[in-house]
């Protein structure tokens, strides 16, 4: 049975940038539902043994698998986006992850616009990540339930772009929800410790 993760933040702690409205129904409502399903889904099955990661792994690409794959996909994506952001957040990244940020994309502002044009540029609903892949990191975006770690790819971190991440708070202005995740809402303790962990 997979449970629904609590949140690393009280309801509010996020404001003014993320709302305590929205994270009862972010949170409460939606990922609160794929847990469900995803358990509906899986019950009396081989796969009720399985861990989320190797529900994502197994299920990923097979069609009679689909809605299984988009429930724990759903589920895992947004755990990680939790871990994603904290109060105080944001602003320029240090640790080992600064230098790769300057090494790989030329400049802290060079990411940021980027991360930001990926995720405003993601059509519908969907997802922004800074991964690593084979030693050097990426900004990619994937839509609706699909993830990094489906084709082993290390997620660092990530922005969800679903409307039901931002609509309430900020209606249809995506952009300046991206420009509150970047400068006030980034978790790079966590993104440094993803950098240095030796597993997907």
């Amino acid at each position: 049975m997979i449970l629904l993760p609590e949140l690393p933040f009280g309801n509010d702690a996020l404001e003014p940038y993320i709302s305590s409205g929205t994270l009862d129904f972010h949170y409460g409502k939606h990922h609160n539902a794929y847990v469900s399903n995803l358990n509906k889904l899986i019950d009396g099955t081989e796969l009720s043994q399985e861990t989320l990661e190797s529900i994502i792994r197994i299920t990923s690409g097979r069609a009679d698998k689909i809605a299984v794959f988009n429930n724990a996909a759903q589920v895992w994506n947004h755990t990680f986006y939790w871990h994603s952001i904290k109060p105080a957040g944001g602003g320029i990244p240090y640790g080992p992850l600064a230098e790769k940020i300057d090494m790989d994309f030329g400049s802290y502002e060079i990411f940021a616009q980027k991360f930001k044009d990926t995720a405003v540029g993601q059509f519908g609903s969907g997802w922004a990540w800074l991964v690593e892949k084979d030693g050097k990191l990426d900004i990619i975006k994937t839509s609706n339930a699909d993830t990094p770690i489906a084709i082993g790819v290390k997620p660092l971190l990530t922005v969800d772009v679903w409307e039901h991440a931002y609509y309430l708070d900020y209606q249809n202005r995506r952009p300046d929800y991206l420009d509150s995740f970047i400068k006030n809402l980034i978790n790079w303790d966590f993104a440094n410790a993803n950098l240095i962990a030796k597993i997907i």
